[in-house]
């Protein structure tokens, strides 16, 4: 795991620099005083996890979570107050620890995140074109691609959508394009994967398929075309 050190006091950033250092598997790619440094930098650079302080001159913690939206890194908060401890986790970041960090509660912390990192890794894996397996609550359950109907971008997570039910699997619309064959499943829009075989019909800009309607924006339509061998 990388991780960047955002904290205006310069104290504070030593210290967790100090405690990454005694983690064997977490390497610090950099550490800033200010949010917007910090942005300027993810712009180019991936990063597994944000070691983020709240309150800071400008842009503080809780709205640099907010501008990096559903793309941002894991985020564990370092901060002195513990009046930002709900608005935290409704932002779904990893963990909240109150200043001074102690090295348990760092470890802690840390191996959450990493916990979330290899569960990702394993959520969606498949052997051939049949079958995917995913990671439904605490159970690795087997998926067969042709059950797929399609998969929905839904903030944090993804949900897979059957005839019967829909699974919901923590990880991006990214990751599950990446672990769907090409042949069978395509993008119709940024929040939409569909299964060609299962598509009915087409009409008025949206996908019906097993009576649901699915968009498709014009940015994907021609592809589609194309693979559909439309007339």
């Amino acid at each position: 795991m990388n991780c960047l050190i955002i904290d205006d006091n310069k104290i504070a950033r030593t210290t967790l620099i100090q405690l990454a250092s005694h983690v064997s598997d977490l390497s610090v790619s950099g550490d800033f005083e200010n949010a917007m440094d910090a942005c300027d930098y993810l712009v180019s650079h991936s990063v597994d996890l944000l070691l983020l302080d709240i309150e800071m001159p400008g842009m503080n913690g809780v709205e640099l979570t907010k501008y990096l939206g559903n793309k941002r890194p894991l985020i564990i908060f370092t901060t002195a107050k513990k009046d930002y401890a709900i608005e935290a986790f409704e932002l779904n970041v990893v963990d909240y620890i109150t200043k001074p960090v102690t090295p348990a509660r760092f470890i802690q912390a840390v191996d959450k995140a990493r916990e979330i990192i290899n569960s990702h890794k394993t959520e969606l894996r498949s052997d051939d074109d049949s079958f995917v397996f995913i990671r439904d609550s605490n159970i690795i359950r087997k998926l067969n691609l042709d059950d797929i109907l399609y998969a929905e971008a839904m903030g944090d997570y993804v949900k897979l959508h059957t005839a019967q039910k829909f699974y919901t699997v923590h990880t991006t619309l990214k990751s599950v394009e990446s672990r769907l064959p090409e042949s069978k499943f395509i993008k119709v829009h940024r929040s939409f994967i569909v299964a060609l075989s299962k598509i009915d019909t087409i009409r008025d800009g949206a996908i019906v398929i097993a009576g649901k309607s699915v968009p498709v924006a014009d940015a994907f339509r021609a592809n589609l075309n194309a693979r559909m061998k439309v007339l």
